[in-house]
């Protein structure tokens, strides 16, 4: 995978450079095709599995113009985190440019429900002037039930490098071997996933965060909605939401097109606290 800049206004381009003649997929909620295990966009019969990380460092880092290089089907897993991707384009240099950031910003809720009782699980926008997420997990696990289950996270007042990136990915043993067999996450182990049995956590050196399983939920979640190609103005709120309902949300909020409107800031003041020079301040 390599990392190129983009021109304002161009967004974050996915680039299958391994084709015969190379194809561009431009990032979009409508592009998202499958989301079992993770976030996969395509374009006709070509895909990019697994965008999710990348997705949530460049929502972090305030990244809006980006192509992104990519010679396989799904990007690397690297640790099973977004801290790689914030520590390479941090190092890289990220560039402010001579152009206005357009938000997306909510002006009513959306929110979309599925299943009840025992297996509910729901996410919501609301209009926040800001980007706060609020995440709470169920799943009664032994390893996980020993761990903070909801959490919140604003951007105007938490570090995204510190209190978010780090967290991996997390399964049990069986998922890897059903994502293997289906062609993914093939370096896949405990070197880049928290990986459960049914009563611990088998990685040698434990957890990151002491709620690192519901702060991975998050991340997911900020990579999940950063497909929908701008930064959202918003209060995102769920519980035990994924990849497939953090979609749904997307593809209800677009529908509902009394619901947001496209703003810039021409005067920085103006703008919610941490988003006039996101790169710079994180």
């Amino acid at each position: 995978m390599t990392l190129r800049p983009a021109q304002p206004d161009t967004g974050i381009v996915f680039r299958r450079v391994d084709l015969p003649d190379p194809v561009d997929i431009a990032v979009s909620a409508l592009a998202v095709t499958d989301t079992r295990m993770a976030s996969t966009l395509s374009k006709g019969n070509v895909k990019v599995h697994t965008v999710e990380h990348l997705m949530s460092a460049c929502a972090g880092l305030g990244i809006d113009n980006l192509y992104v290089d990519v010679t396989a089907q799904e990007l690397p897993i690297l640790d099973g985190s977004a801290a790689s991707f914030v520590f390479l384009l941090q190092s890289a240099g990220i560039e402010l440019q001579n152009a206005p950031r357009r938000f997306v910003r909510l002006l009513e809720p959306v929110e979309v429900h599925q299943g009840q009782g025992d297996s509910e699980k729901w996410a919501r926008l609301s209009p926040y002037h800001g980007y706060r997420l609020s995440f709470e997990i169920d799943f009664s696990h032994p390893a996980v039930d020993l761990t903070g289950q909801r959490v919140s996270f604003d951007m105007s007042t938490g570090s995204y490098s510190k209190d978010i990136a780090r967290a991996r990915t997390f399964g049990f043993t069986k998922d890897v071997e059903l994502m293997r067999a289906n062609g993914l996450a093939l370096g896949g182990g405990m070197d880049n996933a928290i990986v459960m049995d049914d009563y611990k956590v088998l990685n040698a050196g434990g957890l990151r965060y002491n709620d690192e399983f519901v702060k991975h939920k998050i991340l997911d979640a900020m990579g999940d909605l950063y497909l929908l190609g701008k930064p959202l103005l918003a209060d995102y709120s769920a519980f035990r939401s994924g990849h497939a309902l953090n979609n749904l949300l997307l593809r209800e909020l677009l529908e509902r097109q009394n619901a947001w409107d496209v703003v810039t800031f021409d005067d920085e003041r103006l703008a919610p606290a941490g988003f006039a020079s996101l790169a710079r301040a994180w």
